[in-house]
């Protein structure tokens, strides 16, 4: 798959890989530290991350998706997808900590330590070349 939707698509895959490699790596200090019960919160926030930003990419997607941005429209997107994964992680982050459902602790912990993790992938997708049809 090539074009906007190709890279989207490579985007989503990254930000996934990205948190499972990161859920991989604190399973067993955050089952030690919080116990049984804190392994379905890190998934949870783990999940308010990666969906928050699928959410973030859109824009930015919609503007690859329309061929060439000038420098404005550009900027535009950049800052309609920061202000809408950081709304959405900040929703969705709060529903699940008054849901009750998890410790809010590790929960909170994990929404923050994946939050920081997507930054890596959203940058690099944010600031990736716009012409994707050349690829």
């Amino acid at each position: 798959m090539t074009g906007a939707a190709g890279s989207y698509l490579r985007f989503l895959a990254w930000a996934v890989a990205v948190t499972v490699v990161a859920a991989l790596l604190g399973w067993l200090p955050t089952r030690r530290l919080g116990g049984e019960g804190a392994i379905p919160a890190m998934l949870a926030g783990c999940a308010v991350s990666v969906l928050a930003s699928a959410l973030g990419g859109v824009p930015i997607a919609l503007t690859r998706g329309a061929g060439p941005a000038a420098p404005a429209a550009r900027m535009q997107a950049l800052l309609m997808a920061m202000a809408v994964r950081f709304g959405a992680v900040a929703v969705l982050a709060l529903a699940a900590a008054l849901s009750g459902l998890f410790p809010r602790a590790p929960l909170l912990i994990w929404v923050a330590v994946s939050y920081a993790a997507q930054l890596v992938v959203d940058t690099r997708y944010a600031l990736a070349n716009d012409d994707v049809e050349t690829r």
